[in-house]
């Protein structure tokens, strides 16, 4: 078992719940992505055996590494909130049950082209750092009609990356923000929020936080 992994999965619960009351909502409301990138499958089976079942990956060769040692867990679900290059749109969605990350309307249209039933998220670029992607807001509107018109394809809400930092609260107007974007286009789900700043996205919104650091401690850098 990953070293103190059933204690910290207990903190961050707690964390989540201790925002869910401040904010007047149900624990269930929030749902904890484990993010296991750079991390072995062995990491994915013991977050299983201590009841976790969402799983978040960056990258899809990676990903594709550990999938036949995690592949036969019954409920786990495996999401991208990697950027996806859309000359690897096939292999992500074969691997992935949830692409977080759709930005554009082609890479929309490649994964249509698997004609795979895929729960789809458009990731939303809300700051001006070069590094960031996603779609900008202005070009939102188009890209939902164009994800709404794949028949394979089930949008179901939208996801960001504030820009870093260690004051929390510099993210709540991004996380306010994308939360006015999904209402604008009745999508219900809101991936956002990290371990440092999940109490802040949850009270803004937040259907799911997306958690490496706190349950798993620091990764290694990737090769």
């Amino acid at each position: 078992m990953h070293q103190g992994l059933p204690a910290r999965i207990n903190e961050v619960r707690q964390r989540i719940a201790a925002a869910c009351s401040r904010s007047g909502r149900h624990p269930d409301e929030v749902a904890l992505l484990a993010v296991t990138k750079v991390f072995p499958s062995e990491v994915i089976l013991d977050a299983y055996a201590c009841g976790l079942r969402e799983f978040g990956e960056n990258y899809v060769q990676e990903f594709e590494g550990k999938s036949p040692q995690v592949s036969s867990l019954m409920d786990a679900r495996f999401h991208l909130i990697g950027h996806l290059q859309s000359n690897k749109s096939r292999k992500a969605g074969e691997l992935f049950d949830v692409v977080q990350t759709v930005d554009a309307p082609k890479l929309a249209r490649r994964l249509e082209e698997l004609a795979k039933p895929l729960e789809v998220m458009i990731e939303v670029k809300l700051s001006g750092e070069e590094a960031k992607y996603g779609c900008v807001p202005d070009d939102l509107p188009a890209l939902v009609d164009s994800i709404r018109s794949c028949p394979h394809l089930q949008l179901t809400g939208l996801m960001t990356m504030p820009p870093w930092s260690d004051d929390a609260e510099v993210s709540r107007p991004y996380f306010a923000r994308l939360r006015e974007l999904a209402g604008h286009h009745g999508l219900t789900k809101l991936s956002m929020g990290m371990s440092h700043d999940l109490e802040v996205a949850i009270e803004e919104g937040a259907t799911m936080v997306r958690v490496g650091t706190a349950l798993f401690g620091s990764r290694k850098k990737r090769d």
